[in-house]
């Protein structure tokens, strides 16, 4: 290899480096505010004199698998009946229209106040449907739910509470899952959802910090969403677009931890890339709408570097595949240096890439409760899975930087709840999904044979997660697909 190649590819790999160690610092600080603060109980609100109206909106784009359970699940909803409203907010172009509306029907016929406020096109998707339905709304109080949760009956009387404080302008509560176990993917999920709820948000939360509406399972005041502009699809991560706008007004944020509202897991590896993809595209769309407002802010420091690795944390995951792609030429590029070069470069991607992501998550896991050989199970469950997704998170990412905003790709449901072989998804589609990430394994099992031939051996545990990782993920994205009847667009 050339001189000035060499030097070039380590300059790449040294910024890569260098900018992972900044991501993994904000890791321990995490961790730190969290442990710092965890024990200090949040103070429990009293019961409201008179409660608030609520309307409760479940937004649905062709979701027969799951449609009934959910409305079934809020129409039980523990709370005055005069003071709840729930507006069905269908974009549906298949049988899930005739399913919500009799769903609705059943429930009125009992005395539930249920709309089914259904609109010809998809404009703004699920950000105009929500704007749609906030129109109509008659609530102070507007809770949320996604097609694939199921809460419990007392979760309005749990969360109403906490907006005693006018300042509250949102409470968010932890998704629990309702089939965490069914394989290797839904453990993955959960233990990397566990450790976003129990930890970034109690942890930002407790310290002053923006964190973010996930979409579902949260409760809004009217005005704080009104006051803060509305609902927008400018990006598509409307949650995290609407919750910065909110908390640069000034309105605060609750994070109820201990409030969980379950939910269905993805179970096919196309639902979770496509998922995977709008959370990576959006988040990296609302960092370039909303960050130069933060930075200007008269925000004090800390809140506005925490907006900063909150808002582009997706990057870490180019971060990654560049530092295994580049692993090995820089570690040979230099031979005369070469087996002290290669020890320090392999220390520094275990130290700012593994070992912080490992502690992180098994926080989390420990935070929801497990404990021993679950613990290592879901660890290497998530660790192989976000290996996985690092190529198709790494284009999102790149996407978002673009000024196009892109289709709203839903997540198809399949009313799964922890069962193998009960339900009847929609009719599987074949898929050309899952190339690149076949070819880039095969290319990382290459260079970890390559670079055990080669004497580096500390190379090698590295470069073989992400070829187990990208196989596992290419492999399970040729024959399972996205599900017919739900396009993403």
């Amino acid at each position: 290899m050339p001189q000035w190649a060499a030097v070039a590819l380590t300059a790449v790999f040294a910024m890569a480096q260098g900018l992972l160690l900044a991501y993994s610092a904000h890791r321990f600080v995490t961790l730190w505010r969290w442990a710092r603060r965890r024990r200090k109980p949040i103070r429990p609100e009293p019961i409201p004199a008179a409660w608030p109206r609520v309307t409760v909106q479940l937004p649905l784009y062709n979701e027969r698998l799951v449609a009934e359970r959910l409305i079934d699940s809020v129409a039980a909803l523990d709370y005055p009946a005069d003071l709840l409203e729930v507006q069905i907010l269908d974009d549906s172009t298949d049988e899930t229209v005739e399913r919500a509306a009799a769903a609705a029907a059943k429930h009125r016929a009992r005395g539930v106040n249920v709309a089914v406020l259904h609109r010809d096109g998809r404009a703004g998707y699920k950000a105009g449907a929500l704007a749609a339905g906030l129109e109509r709304a008659g609530g102070e109080l507007i809770a949320i739910f996604d097609a694939d949760f199921v809460p419990e009956p007392d979760f309005l009387k749990r969360v109403v509470p906490h907006f005693h404080d006018p300042d509250v302008g949102m409470v968010q509560a932890r998704w629990s899952h309702l089939n965490r176990d069914r394989s290797l993917l839904t453990a993955a999920q959960a233990v990397m959802l566990d450790a976003h709820f129990f930890l970034e948000h109690e942890a930002r939360m407790r310290s002053g910090l923006f964190f973010n509406f996930n979409g579902t399972a949260g409760v809004w005041r009217r005005s704080c969403i009104e006051s803060s502009g509305g609902w927008t699809h400018d990006t598509l991560t409307e949650d995290l677009d609407l919750s910065y706008r909110a908390q640069l007004q000034g309105w605060r944020f609750v994070s109820l931890s201990g409030v969980g509202a379950p939910a269905e897991l993805p179970i096919d590896v196309e639902a979770v890339k496509s998922q995977q993809r709008r959370w990576a595209r959006g988040s990296i769309q609302t960092a370039r709408k909303l960050l130069p407002a933060v930075l200007r802010s008269a925000l004090p420091v800390r809140v506005k570097l925490e907006a900063v690795f909150h808002l582009t944390g997706n990057a870490a995951y180019p971060l990654l595949l560049l530092s295994g792609l580049l692993l090995l030429p820089v570690a040979t590029a230099f031979p005369g240096t070469a087996p002290r070069l290669a020890a320090a470069l392999n220390v520094g991607v275990i130290v700012t890439g593994v070992v912080p992501v490992c502690i992180f998550l098994v926080a989390g896991r420990i935070a929801s409760g497990a404990r021993g050989w679950q613990i290592l199970r879901d660890l290497a469950a998530a660790l192989l899975i976000g290996a996985g997704l690092s190529w198709n998170n790494t284009g999102a990412v790149l996407q978002g930087l673009r000024r196009r905003v892109g289709d709203w790709e839903r997540t198809p449901k399949t009313g799964d709840g922890g069962r193998r072989s009960d339900f009847k998804p929609y009719s599987p589609a074949r898929s050309p999904g899952g190339r690149a990430e076949v070819l880039l394994a095969l290319g990382f099992a290459w260079m970890a044979a390559a670079a055990w031939r080669g004497g580096h051996a500390m190379s090698v545990p590295f470069l073989l997660l992400l070829f187990f990782g990208l196989g596992y993920v290419g492999i399970r994205s040729g024959g399972r697909s996205q599900l017919k009847g739900t396009p993403c667009a």
